[in-house]
């Protein structure tokens, strides 16, 4: 799923490369893509992009006259540019948004059907779209604290959750975590006021890199190559792979979809944490610490 810094980095690129012209016509490839009736597509068709702006993991198209096209990319959405009035791919192709220098196709993999396109008019209107979380980037160490332990979960739900956090999946959650030397399964309302600010810190760290990382990468060009699984991340998607700090291989939990990476020797203390599926699988032979798997 594109987070913080990959949206950050389209929403730049987009007002770079087509800020100030026209859209010039949306074109819909799937009658399911659009989730809005009110505007119609017709009413934002030939009015300026004024700027581009993020809310949470969403792209929102600011266009004159109040108007608002907001991009919801999800898990397997993707944006692409491409010459004017590219056609649209006919398997994974959602959407074309075409401006006079450049096409951007709205793309999804997979048959999920999750990404989505919302026009909106008026401030008010957009302000539905957004989630509430706060901004780490823009947030004090206070304001951080009160948003992570407001409600009892864990660290890794609470860095996710975009009415707590704005903006950060699974993929910066894990980095973060690891950055911090924090345990996913943290409690948010054990952890005291030094290890949220030394969390805080390192979620600033992390997001600000990876959107430096990310603003490369992109160059004078547009980020084409946006995934959730980079060589350059410590822990997330390196599972069995060496944690760069120590050497320990990273572990996983998985759980339906989603699966969380971690350095057992950085995070918790040696503890092997606990898998549904591999618990109901091996019961007491289950592997507890470090020592276990190296035995």
């Amino acid at each position: 799923m594109p987070e913080l810094p990959d949206v950050v980095v389209y929403c730049e690129r987009l007002t770079a490369l087509a800020g100030g012209t026209p859209l010039e016509r949306l074109r819909l490839a799937s009658p399911w893509v659009l989730r809005s009736v009110d505007p119609p597509p017709g009413d934002i068709e030939g009015r300026r992009l004024n700027g581009v702006r993020r809310i949470g993991k969403r792209v929102v198209l600011e266009l004159e006259g109040d108007y608002f096209v907001v991009i919801h990319l999800m898990v397997g959405g993707r944006l692409r540019r491409r010459t004017p009035g590219a056609a649209v791919p006919r398997r994974r192709g959602l959407a074309a948004l075409d401006f006079p220098a450049h096409t951007f196709l709205l793309t999804e993999e997979g048959t999920a059907k999750r990404a989505s396109i919302h026009l909106v008019r008026g401030e008010a209107a957009l302000a539905r779209h957004d989630p509430g979380g706060i901004e780490v980037l823009s947030a004090s160490p206070a304001e951080f604290a009160d948003a992570l332990t407001r409600e009892r979960h864990t660290l890794k739900r609470a860095l996710t959750d975009p009415t707590l956090v704005s903006g950060i999946g699974g993929a910066f959650a894990d980095e973060i975590m690891h950055r911090a030397r924090l345990s996913p399964l943290a409690r948010t309302d054990t952890l005291g006021s030094g290890t949220l600010a030394r969390l805080h810190a390192a979620a600033r760290e992390v997001l600000t890199e990876w959107i430096e990382r990310r603003r490369g990468e992109a160059g004078d060009g547009f980020p084409e190559k946006v995934t959730a699984f980079h060589p350059a991340m410590a822990v997330h998607g390196k599972h069995g792979q060496p944690c760069p700090v120590c050497g320990t291989g990273v572990q996983r939990i998985v759980h339906a979809d989603a699966e969380t990476n971690y350095c057992p020797r950085c995070q918790t203390g040696g503890r092997l944490l606990a898998d549904r599926a591999l618990s109901r699988l091996l019961k007491d032979d289950r592997p507890r610490r470090i020592e276990d798997l190296e035995g």
